[in-house]
């Protein structure tokens, strides 16, 4: 597992740092849905940790964790969306956002599918769909923080 995690961090690096053509995204299961995060806005992948409920929050709102010395906000972004909860299971994870976007939070996904290339996707309407027929949703980070309702997680 932990070898798979050095793999997929190299992959990740590299494609950020890749001037071609391509788009790399992180595919990631939330609830049902899959989607595709910008591998410029996700930072870590990390097992869920122990999470210390915050009283008086959202339900979506699942608490506060300890990521490498860090406190780190996580959310249920199934849930965020009107969903049902997502029960962490043995390939759930922890995909934090990038840094450069100002919030310690992460979000709590079912399973974490690797990179995808966006670009070898056909578009339909606001989803794309791969050459297995899956679709995709493509998940902007960015926005999502200054998303009025995620940033009001209290009462």
């Amino acid at each position: 597992m932990r070898q798979y995690q050095v793999q997929l961090l190299e992959r990740m690096q590299a494609a950020r740092t890749n001037s071609g053509a391509r788009v790399n995204q992180l595919g990631v299961l939330i609830g049902a849905e899959r989607f595709l995060l910008d591998l410029t806005q996700a930072g870590e992948i990390v097992p869920v940790p122990p999470v210390t409920v915050v009283p008086l929050t959202q339900p979506w709102y699942l608490g506060l964790a300890n990521i490498r010395g860090n406190l780190v906000g996580l959310i249920d972004f199934a849930r965020f969306q009107g969903g049902s909860e997502t029960v962490a299971g043995p390939d759930s994870r922890i995909v934090t956002l990038a840094t450069h976007l100002g919030f310690n939070c992460g979000l709590l996904v079912a399973r974490v599918y690797g990179l995808r290339h966006a670009g070898d996707m056909e578009v339909t309407g606001d989803r794309l769909r791969d050459t297995d027929a899956n679709e995709w949703i493509p998940l902007d980070l960015a926005a999502l923080v200054t998303d009025a309702r995620f940033l009001h997680v209290g009462f």
